[in-house]
């Protein structure tokens, strides 16, 4: 149950979730990695995105991309959504958070 909804009720909250990343494609983005755990945030650092490195999952998170930004009618071309992937994989810190790993090595 989410906060005293019970099933149908978080649902329609997951639903009205997905429908606010429809029109940003950027968010859309960031939403179908986090969810198909393609990528984290670092539990310390929340300004750092952490690739996982599951090719299985990042093309599960291209899929879903691409169905949320169709949800409402928005049509953006795959080469978008490619660039916008790759941008975003690109940008995600491979593994590790490097601020923890910096850490863990200072204390070494």
């Amino acid at each position: 149950m989410l906060g005293g909804l019970g099933a149908r009720g978080a649902e329609q909250v997951a639903l009205m979730a997905v429908d606010n990343y429809a029109d940003n494609l950027e968010s859309a983005v960031r939403y179908a990695l986090l969810t198909t755990r393609a990528t984290a945030v670092c539990p310390f650092h929340p300004d750092v995105i952490i690739r996982i490195g599951d090719g299985s999952a990042e093309t599960h998170a291209c899929i879903r991309a691409r169905n949320i930004i169709r949800s409402d009618g928005t049509r953006w071309t795959r080469e978008a959504l490619m660039e916008e992937m790759a941008r975003q994989l690109a940008d995600a810190a491979d593994g590790e958070c490097p601020p923890c790993a910096r850490s863990r090595e200072s204390h070494a």
